[in-house]
């Protein structure tokens, strides 16, 4: 079975976020001052072959914790879908 996980990945809470500062602040400078606390963070899609969901579920586990995910200044959540 192959199955599509979407992965969000966002900076910890605590850690400063520069991107996501600076953009608040240019929401200002929109016009746009009801906006604010901006966290900008990476979404990643991917396709993963397993035999059942369970399984999938694993494999992206696994890849986020090893791989596409600093887990010492982010955190992360997925969904999956079969595809």
């Amino acid at each position: 079975m192959i199955f599509k996980a979407e992965i969000d990945i966002m900076p910890i809470e605590a850690i400063l976020d520069p991107q996501g500062k600076a953009v608040t602040q240019s929401m200002g400078n929109l016009g746009l001052n009801e906006i604010s606390n901006v966290r900008i963070g990476k979404h990643i899609t991917l396709k993963v072959e397993a035999n059942d969901e369970t399984t999938a579920k694993e494999k992206v586990d696994t890849a986020c914790k090893k791989l596409l995910c600093n887990l010492i200044m982010e955190t992360y959540t997925f969904t999956l879908v079969q595809a």
